[in-house]
């Protein structure tokens, strides 16, 4: 039986009919049509689904839709704005933290939340947050300098 659920994603309203089994990632990617949100090892373990619920960085694999109710979500295409990369997207491109890009919406996502948090945070504060998304390309460094860089310019 379906349940309707009221949700704002990326700052837009939405009311939607959604069984109580159905995931959060589902309901992005296959409702809403929000693809950059990934599905990778379904199980928590990756990072490469996470997303903003109510400013704090969620797997969305592990959260159930009916969950978020009421609640506010950002996916990295909430992050753009006015057809503008944000300057962490910026400092990703820049910086070469893309390789495969499978992990890099929910690196953005949990990087986002750090800066929101903690606008300066020393490489150590940026390991420990990126700690729970695996990338398999990089190695981790180019990702740390991007969010440096990003760290230095969000004042602007």
């Amino acid at each position: 039986m379906k349940r309707i659920i009221l949700l704002k994603v990326n700052g837009i309203n939405h009311e939607l009919a959604v069984e109580p089994r159905r995931t959060l990632l589902e309901l992005l990617r296959e409702d809403l049509g929000l693809t950059g949100t990934r599905k990778g090892c379904g199980i928590g373990d990756c990072g490469s689904c996470t997303v903003l619920v109510n400013g704090l960085a969620t797997f969305s694999c592990l959260t159930l839709a009916i969950q978020v109710d009421g609640c506010a979500v950002e996916t990295v295409e909430g992050l753009m704005q006015n057809g503008k990369l944000s300057c962490l997207q910026q400092s990703f491109v820049d910086y070469g933290a893309i390789q495969c890009g499978y992990c890099t919406p929910g690196m953005l996502m949990v990087s986002t939340e750090l800066l929101q948090r903690n606008p300066h945070p020393s490489e150590q504060e940026i390991r420990k947050a990126i700690s729970g998304n695996l990338c398999r390309c990089t190695g981790y460094q180019k990702i740390v300098e991007a969010i440096q860089f990003a760290a230095g310019n969000n004042d602007e």
